[in-house]
């Protein structure tokens, strides 16, 4: 029975080894035969022994027979993922010889009209090579919704031409081109809009005469895609977007300050009295604000009815006297031929008539029955009345103040720290704290009047002066945020104020890598003028940033990245 036993589990040894190779049945089956002679001999070998191991034998057959399955499987197991990791490494491999089909190469120019921005399969002689070309009317930064345009690609001397009269979506052409020599080559982009002909070329491209090696070069040229945001041009065109390269160039000491807007001199002008009398207006219409012409009337000052210094009276009284002086002129005129009244008797009348004329054409141009007519001496509007209808003035009082509201003067002052810079304030920019718009200088014609070399004694401050234009936007009286630029040798490298985003505290811009994919990157700022921010570090002077919709990429980041061919059909 125990010998029974024993051939029993040998059989189960037997059996797990010969799970490991079924393909060498035979020789399997010989070593099990050998196996089982020798298992044979220790049979006897145990004879003696049986009645003393029987128990022990039989627990440890058992605990062999269980482990030695395990490990059948376990080696099984292991065998099948070594098969599985060696056909994923074929396939990965084949993949890397193969999986270059859509890699695309992007061709990106800007002329002063136009933005383009392509992306192309890998041009290779002999194989067919679309060319997806979205085209930017700059600087609106709108699509090109109509025009014909010209695709020709020149290489190894010979040129591939195709034409499109319409785009295929609004903004893009769609062009299939088939090179015939590799080579070093350019492709040039004619559009024709409406007979008006501009041209974009593309240098430096290669047409390639093997397919694995124009997908490898197209790979080499793929963006980082680290923190950037798909933007695609479709997406572009529907919102209010700009970009333009980062500037560098000098930027000098920036002084920040507020100017009172004033009329400039002779821009305005305050008519007062030259009579005693009543103001009377002849209408309703004069009120503050309201536009008027050279030489209209505005109003009377009328004498009527006073007791003393009536301008009616006196009107009729130089009237009378210049008649009178001038009826005795001219009857002196006529005696002196005759010789009957003296030499000096005829100048004598002749000066009294020149007196007379002088008084009564004086009240005559300036006054009449009625009084003293007020007239508008230039076009502009009246900017402020000093006087009510029916109100007594006298000669000499202020009146009206009229204003053409064109030319207007800036007075700020600044600390005195700003001393040794003053002289070299060349520009300026100019806020307007009601639209929040920015000008320079140069925009409203203006320039630097002055600047004081004493301080103001009420607030120890410098004063500086500068006359503009008004844009129609500034209000005499008002005040403005004035940037002072001073004049350097130092460069900075600036992006305009719309570029910068702000987060808690720190400044990003949108770096764009292509006209669809946008890098955002911190920035550390410097001074501002108003327009423009210097930009200490994160940006380097041949890139091209997000400077109008910035905001909207921004948010298109937050809903997640999306694939940077998404929208487009090669």
């Amino acid at each position: 029975m125990n010998t029974k036993i024993f051939f029993i589990v040998v059989l189960a040894f037997i059996y797990a080894a010969c799970g490991h190779s079924h393909d060498s049945t035979s020789h399997d089956h010989d070593e099990n035969h050998e196996h089982a002679e020798e298992t044979t001999s220790a049979e006897h070998i145990h004879t003696n022994d049986e009645e003393h191991n029987h128990d022990t034998e039989t627990e440890h057959a058992h605990e062999h027979a269980d482990e030695d399955a395990d490990d059948a499987h376990v080696q099984e197991s292991a065998e099948e993922h070594a098969h599985e990791d060696e056909s994923a490494n074929d396939h990965a491999i084949e993949e890397d010889a193969h999986g270059h089909g859509e890699a695309a190469i992007q061709l990106i120019e800007y002329t002063e009209n136009f933005e383009l921005f392509a992306e192309a399969d890998p041009f290779v002689a002999g194989h067919q090579s679309n060319i997806l070309a979205h085209f930017t009317l700059l600087p609106a930064f709108e699509p090109l919704k109509e025009g014909e345009v010209t695709a020709r690609l020149i290489a190894g001397g010979n040129s591939t031409v195709q034409t499109l009269e319409q785009p295929t979506r609004t903004g893009i052409y769609s062009f299939s081109i088939k090179p015939q020599n590799a080579g070093p080559a350019e492709l040039i982009f004619e559009i024709n809009r409406n007979g008006t002909v501009s041209e974009i070329h593309i240098h430096d491209l290669t047409v390639y005469a093997d397919e694995h090696d124009a997908a490898h070069a197209a790979d080499e040229t793929e963006a980082s895609s680290l923190n950037t945001v798909v933007f695609t041009k479709e997406q572009s065109w529907k919102i209010h977007f700009a970009t333009e390269p980062v500037l560098t160039g000098p930027f000098g000491e920036v002084i920040k300050t507020s100017a009172l807007v004033q009329s400039a001199p002779g821009d305005e002008i305050q008519i007062s009295a030259k009579t005693n009398g009543i103001v009377q207006f002849t209408g309703n219409e004069l009120v503050e604000g309201q536009r008027v012409t050279n030489r209209r009337s505005l109003f009377t000052i009328s004498g009527s009815g006073l007791a003393e210094d009536n301008l009616e009276v006196r009107f009729t009284e130089a009237r009378n006297n210049f008649e009178q002086a001038k009826a005795d002129y001219e009857r002196a005129q006529e005696l002196a031929k005759d010789k009957i009244v003296s030499q000096k008797a005829l100048l004598e009348a002749k000066k009294q008539y020149e007196n007379a004329f002088a008084v009564y054409e004086n009240l005559r141009d300036n006054f009449n029955n009625t009084g003293q007519t007020v007239i508008s001496p230039m076009n502009g509007f009246v900017k402020q009345l000093s006087v009510q209808n029916g109100e007594y003035v006298v000669a000499g009082q202020p009146l009206v103040t009229v204003s053409q509201n064109e030319n207007l003067m800036l007075h700020a002052e600044v600390q005195q720290k700003y001393l040794p810079v003053l002289g070299a304030i060349h520009s300026a920019n100019i806020r307007n704290m009601h639209n929040k718009e920015t000008y320079t200088l140069d925009e409203l014609n203006g320039k630097i009047v002055s600047w004081g070399r004493t301080a103001n004694q009420n607030n120890y401050m410098l004063p500086v002066n500068l006359q503009i234009d008004n844009k129609g936007s500034f209000v005499p009286g008002g005040f403005v945020e004035l940037y002072l630029q001073t004049i350097t040798n130092a460069r900075a490298v600036t992006v305009p104020n719309s570029a910068l985003l702000e987060e808690q505290g720190n400044f990003f811009v949108l770096v764009q890598l292509n006209p669809e994919l946008f890098e955002k990157r911190e920035v550390r700022t410097g001074a501002s003028d108003g327009l423009r921010t210097e930009i200490t570090s994160g940006l380097k002077g041949d890139e091209r940033v997000i400077t109008e919709g910035a905001v909207m990429v921004k948010l298109a980041q937050s809903t997640g990245t999306l694939d940077a061919h998404s929208g487009h059909v090669h």
